[in-house]
């Protein structure tokens, strides 16, 4: 089967709706979720009116566990669709354009020049009730709580690991941070971050950035209340109270998450009902994408995201039949992703410090082989850069690697390793995650070894420790990826931006855990954070990926392509280019 044809016909976003002739619970009672209830109004669901309902649970799997759901140290996508449930901030994203929208700020003033942004904090949102109030009882958020967690996300602490979003943008955080680090906290926090009133709070930033309101979706600036923290510091990392539309009921490591519904939540729908819809939100660890899909199957699971390689075929033939007048019992949703698989380097290896060896590396591996025949189609070959397109930015060009064995081993041979003699046998650490990265690392290691001589040592790693390596400079080669938290190039741009890299090469670096620098591309890099003219930046954007790939920074790979199921009686659950998820508006129909 021609997958092409699907992505002609599913386009970018479009949600193929493909009636079940069976399928669902009888009756009004859905395990584990309570009875389903009618609500006021209806959703149109493509063409179709759907009557909504409150009730029942809704069930996915992640095949790695989460790492930390505190705000400032989570930098794993699965902690971030957990706590996008519970956690909220100043905004969100918009589930199907993924424009910042308002949330806990009810509105917004913006100087001209984009420097001084001042908030009014929404009325009537209170925490979660929590052990960590007085009687158990949530309050009400006010901007000091805001002014609470930004200041904190400035502090030089171990559990804070995101502080670059501010440091680098918001007067006096850096300044703040350096006190914070020597052990001399200022009393009033960062200069740049004023409380105006109860329920006003000003930030100003270094220079303009017209994007702010995107970066202040990010979960760094997730709103929780001091309490929580003095309460549980370090525990934080599984204790979360929050402001969303769901709470945390239980926690079994490694076997599954349960969240409930929020019954003080703030906001409603355009109906008047109060969100949300579910009562229950069930997340399991299973590691195997095979029993993921078969669990789907056998509806245990109301939703799969990315399906296992060797089932694609399948699968798509399935829909193949729906189309042409038969029946699905799930729903299939499609779109490219703002994501991009690559290989990373460290730029202290001495392995990989000769451009001539990085550049070979390109060179030697055929991306659009490896899309079409090891990992089935599901991507498209990273020929322009880092930076996948989207919304302004045109990474057409960007001119990447093509496939060209020849001058693969005319640099290796310019280097002093003809045929890869000489070369050191290079370790390729890759975390667990499904079928996909151990098929994508075999496949890529026989082309290495073919084109240039050189072995490829897989290691196989389960993410924590993955991070933990790469992190603090204890690999040289390893697999990663970045979906994008939100949108906006610099976003993937500041992987590779120099001036957080700590100057010990065993010190915790992140974001650009490759300790790249190039101070052309950090110039580039500023000069696009600063300006207001949306052009300009995304000229800026193109300049900064363009000497990445001059450099062989990393290995670019292939641009994610999302594929979910969905059962057919999910409702109010679009897909979008990040997997953002959020289940306040999903309801199961009857």
């Amino acid at each position: 089967m021609n997958r092409n044809k699907w992505l002609i016909l599913s386009g970018l976003s479009l949600m193929l709706l493909l009636q079940s002739c069976g399928g669902g619970k009888k009756g009004e009672e859905v395990a584990g979720g309570g009875e389903l209830k009618p609500a006021e109004g209806y959703f149109m669901d493509g063409d179709k009116k759907v009557k909504i309902y409150y009730g029942g649970i809704f069930r996915m799997n992640e095949v790695e566990s989460f790492k930390n759901l505190f705000p400032h140290a989570m930098i794993d996508a699965v902690s971030f669709r957990i706590a996008n449930q519970v956690y909220q901030g100043l905004y969100k994203l918009d589930q199907k354009s993924l424009l910042p929208v308002n949330c806990l700020a009810e509105s917004e003033s913006i100087s001209e020049d984009a420097k001084v942004w001042t908030f009014k904090i929404r009325k009537g949102v209170y925490f979660h009730d929590d052990a960590c109030f007085s009687g158990g009882k949530g309050r009400e958020v006010t901007a000091k709580d805001v002014k609470y967690c930004f200041d904190m996300l400035c502090e030089a602490r171990t559990d804070n690991q995101l502080a670059e979003l501010f440091t680098a943008r918001v007067v006096g955080a850096q300044e703040y941070y350096n006190a914070t680090k020597s052990g001399n906290k200022p009393k009033d926090g960062v200069k740049g971050i004023e409380l105006v009133d109860d329920y006003t709070i000003k930030i100003s930033l270094i220079s303009s950035y017209s994007g702010f309101n995107s970066l202040l979706a990010h979960n760094a600036c997730y709103i929780f209340p001091k309490e929580a923290y003095d309460k549980y510091g370090a525990e934080m990392r599984t204790k979360c109270v929050g402001t969303g539309p769901f709470y945390i009921d239980a926690i079994e490591e490694g076997t599954q998450v349960r969240m409930l519904r929020n019954a003080n939540y703030w906001e409603f729908d355009e109906n008047g009902n109060q969100l949300p819809y579910l009562d229950i939100v069930k997340i399991t660890f299973t590691k195997d994408k095979k029993s993921e899909l078969a669990n789907f199957r056998q509806r245990n699971l109301d939703m799969v995201w990315k399906l296992p390689v060797d089932e694609m075929d399948a699968v798509l033939v399935d829909l193949e039949n729906a189309m042409n007048g038969g029946n699905a019992d799930f729903k299939y949703q499609q779109v490219n992703g703002l994501a991009i698989q690559f290989y990373a380097f460290n730029a202290n290896s001495k392995i990989f410090n000769d451009v001539r060896v990085r550049k070979a590396f390109n060179y030697a591996l055929d991306r659009e082989a490896l899309v079409k025949y090891t990992i089935k189609g599901e991507g498209e070959p990273a020929d322009h850069g880092l930076v996948p397109k989207f919304f302004g930015y045109d990474n057409s060009v960007i001119d990447g690697y093509d496939y060209n064995p020849d001058l693969a081993k005319k640099l290796m041979v310019e280097a002093g390793f003809p045929n890869g003699k000489g070369f050191p046998k290079v370790k390729l650490l890759i975390n667990e995650g499904g079928s996909t990265n151990t098929i994508l690392a075999e496949g890529i290691h026989n082309m290495i070894k073919e084109n240039l001589g050189v072995e490829l040592d897989i290691e196989i790693l389960q993410f924590p420790v993955l991070l933990e390596r790469v992190t603090t400079g204890q690999a040289d080669f390893w697999r990663t990826a970045w979906l994008a938290d939100y949108p906006d190039p610099a976003n993937f741009l500041a992987l590779f931006y120099g001036k957080n890299v700590p100057s010990d090469p065993n010190a915790y670096s992140f974001p650009n855990s490759s300790r790249y620098k190039n101070a052309t591309f950090d110039k580039y890099y500023e000069k696009a954070m600063a300006t207001l003219d949306d052009e300009e930046r995304m000229t800026y954007y193109q300049k900064c990926d363009s000497i990445l790939i001059a450099d062989a920074a990393f290995i670019p790979l292939y641009y994610d392509q999302y594929i979910r199921l969905i059962q057919q009686d999910i409702v109010g659950f679009p897909i979008n280019a990040m997997e953002y998820r959020d289940l306040s508006r999903v309801f199961k129909s009857k």
